[in-house]
């Protein structure tokens, strides 16, 4: 249990740095009996609760709010590996197992945890699950939420709900687990957790592509698609702006970019044989202005690390207003070009960072100040800003927030584009199993007007 304010100042912080409220303590509980004997003891002294795993996210969902009294309760002490079943294709984790930990341990029984994304080595499974989290392979595998086969949850009465079934199959009454996915800790403490596994795989081929813009990166994503089906377990858009934040410059200049990988558990299948001729007739059609094939591993990590060093370069240049859009496929094209004529009409000494997962449509729009200023530069305009860009993708069927979730920031959009019925429903929920409102309380769902 940590009190002193310096020991606790590590966990009070998210990740950007954008909100710092003072915990009454930090405890970090061993077993699941220690993390329900606190929850019990908070609910009989009216104790807010504030789940957080690796505190990697980006919505601020992991740290207090303002002006209530809460615990950190760290899950990171709880970071045993249960069980391995490479017959059944399942590993069972406590929550504070990071997500790097899960694929490395699923490599050795060689087999494939497919979730992957920057923050790998310090998230920790159950805020991972808690947020649904997704990444570069989301394409082929899914989110999180479609590796979890059970969870164990300690709910805020502090009684334990061991569901950690490796079942493919259980139809019987409704699938609870799924009420704590992406939950982001407000219904309950995830504690372990059974994921499924893959075949591993054992070929692959990756390519950096210059393209012109998000048309010809659709177009190109489409075609790589319609040759290779779920080989296709990666395709990443990157704008010129955005590879200018990587950690190391292209090999090639382009206005945009496309990072592709085709992947295959045999490893006699000509991944690369596809891969070359793909980006041949691309080439010869003018979908693509450039073409990299990594020739090793290391070519391979150095060209995967472009794309995932680009956020933390724009933390390190001065930050951004982040936005995490989802929008249908075929309406990507046209809602970057809305984006980028109203930022040209309304905000044109801002800077457009725009990056993502162009095979499921997210994609993150992020606004950086002027050159030369801060960010507070744009702390009037902020609100404004991601009112305008949620709404042009809420407008063409998409979502405001597609992999971060909803924690403090985006409250207000969860409000403007949430209906009524939704809202209330999952306020109802929230009613039923934390009826006094202690676990996250401030995050994912905002009040209720009166």
């Amino acid at each position: 249990m940590l009190t002193e304010s310096a020991d606790r100042a590590a966990y009070e912080a998210d990740w950007r740095k954008l909100y710092a409220n003072p915990a009454l303590a930090v405890a970090l509980p061993h077993t699941p009996a220690q993390v329900s004997a606190l929850v019990r003891l908070c609910a009989a002294h009216g104790i807010a609760i504030v789940p957080q795993g690796g505190n990697t996210g980006l919505v601020a969902g992991g740290v207090p709010v303002a002006g209530t009294p809460q615990l950190i309760l760290s899950l990171a002490r709880m970071n045993r590996i249960l069980a391995l079943d490479p017959q059944g294709d399942t590993i069972t984790v406590q929550a504070g197992v990071t997500l790097q930990a899960v694929q490395e341990a699923a490599a050795a029984a060689d087999k494939l945890f497919p979730v992957s994304f920057g923050a790998e080595g310090t998230a920790q499974i159950g805020g991972v699950i808690s947020t649904n989290a997704g990444g570069v392979q989301v394409l082929s595998y899914g989110t999180l939420r479609a590796q979890v086969l059970g969870l164990e949850v300690v709910l805020a009465d502090g009684r334990i709900w061991d569901g950690l079934r490796a079942l493919r199959k259980d139809n019987t009454g409704l699938d609870l687990k799924q009420i704590f996915i992406g939950a982001e800790g407000t219904l309950g403490v995830i504690t372990a957790a059974c994921l499924k596994l893959s075949p591993s795989l054992n070929a692959r081929a990756t390519a950096l592509i210059g393209v012109c813009g998000p048309e010809a990166a659709l177009t190109l994503f489409q075609s790589l698609r319609a040759q290779s089906g779920s080989g296709l377990t990666l395709c990443e858009y990157i704008s010129g702006p955005a590879m200018a934040l990587a950690n190391a410059p292209p090999p090639f200049a382009a206005p945009a970019y496309v990072l592709a990988e085709l992947s295959a558990h045999d490893a006699t299948a000509g991944v690369t044989t596809a891969l070359e001729s793909a980006l041949a007739a691309a080439l010869d059609s003018g979908t693509a202005t450039h073409a990299v094939l990594a020739q090793s591993h290391r070519e391979r990590t150095a060209l995967i690390a472009l794309r995932e060093s680009v956020p933390e370069g724009e933390l390190a240049t001065g930050g951004a207003i982040k936005h995490d859009i989802a929008v249908p496929l075929a309406a990507i094209p046209a809602t970057l070009a809305a984006i980028e004529a109203l930022f040209a009409e309304k905000y044109p000494t801002t800077r457009l960072n725009i990056f993502g997962h162009i095979g499921d449509g997210n994609l993150h729009v992020n606004v950086r100040p002027p050159a030369g200023k801060t960010l507070a530069a744009l702390a009037a305009q902020k609100s404004a800003i991601t009112q305008a860009i949620e709404s042009l993708a809420v407008a063409r069927g998409g979502s405001f927030s597609a992999e971060h979730g909803i924690g403090q920031i985006r409250l207000p959009g969860m409000s403007a584009h949430k209906s009524t019925v939704e809202l209330d429903l999952m306020r109802a929920i929230k009613t039923a199993l934390d009826p006094q409102n202690l676990l996250n309380p401030g995050k994912m769902i905002p009040p209720k007007e009166s």
